[in-house]
């Protein structure tokens, strides 16, 4: 099963293998069963340019979601034929991944977001618009009744976020979960005990989890 990796924070896509994600699970790789694609951020460039407007901001990661769209997912297919893809990420890592699964539900079938913050308006110094809008999950969730959006995130998508007790974005995941709930869309929040916070090495243990 192909898997669309997004990194953490500004992160690069050699990050998730360097950091022992991929050894976490190295049996699935070495025997075909996971087959990981890491694609760089722009968040330099994005949410974390603060040497461009807010406005601007947003509209760079636009335009690497139609790169995503357009380019990397084309070519995950012509890789692997699968008719299944995972998109995962940790920490803005899973952000990604979960924004990304609620605009496009038709193009994958799993999200895996683990430490996940999705609440964008950090990185918009007040500014707000219809693209900020539709990029921040707590948003425009509680909003959506378009029955395409919600067919599809009912049937066709398996959603994980993933935190633990001592996460730093553990409310973040309380509440999107909740407002998951409040629109009846299927999803596992699963929240670590034993002290588990926001770094590599819980992270590793929940990607052996999840992906073995």
């Amino acid at each position: 099963n192909p898997i669309l990796v997004f990194p953490t924070s500004m992160g690069r896509f050699f990050d998730y293998e360097d950091r022992g994600m991929i050894a976490a699970v190295a049996h699935k790789y070495q025997t075909g069963g996971l087959q990981a694609f890491c694609v760089d951020s722009v968040d330099a460039e994005s949410w974390y340019n603060g040497s461009v407007p807010p406005r601007e901001r947003v509209v760079r990661y636009l335009q690497y979601e139609r790169y995503l769209i357009h380019e990397v997912l084309p070519f995950i297919r012509s890789k692997n034929a699968s008719g299944e893809l995972t998109v995962t990420g940790c920490s803005f890592g899973g952000y990604h991944a979960v924004n990304f699964s609620l605009k496009h539900p038709e193009l994958l079938t799993h999200c895996v977001s683990m430490g996940g913050a999705f609440d964008i308006h950090q990185f918009l110094n007040g500014y707000y618009d219809n693209n900020c809008y539709f990029n921040c999950p707590p948003d425009f969730l509680p909003n959506l009744n378009d029955e395409w959006y919600l067919h599809h995130y009912r049937n066709g998508l398996k959603l994980v976020l993933a935190t633990g007790e001592q996460d730093i974005c553990l409310d973040e995941n309380i509440r999107l979960s909740r407002l998951m709930e409040a629109k009846h869309i299927p999803h596992w929040l699963d929240v670590w005990r034993d002290g588990t916070g926001h770094d590599w090495p819980w992270w590793q243990q929940m990607a052996a989890k999840y992906f073995s």
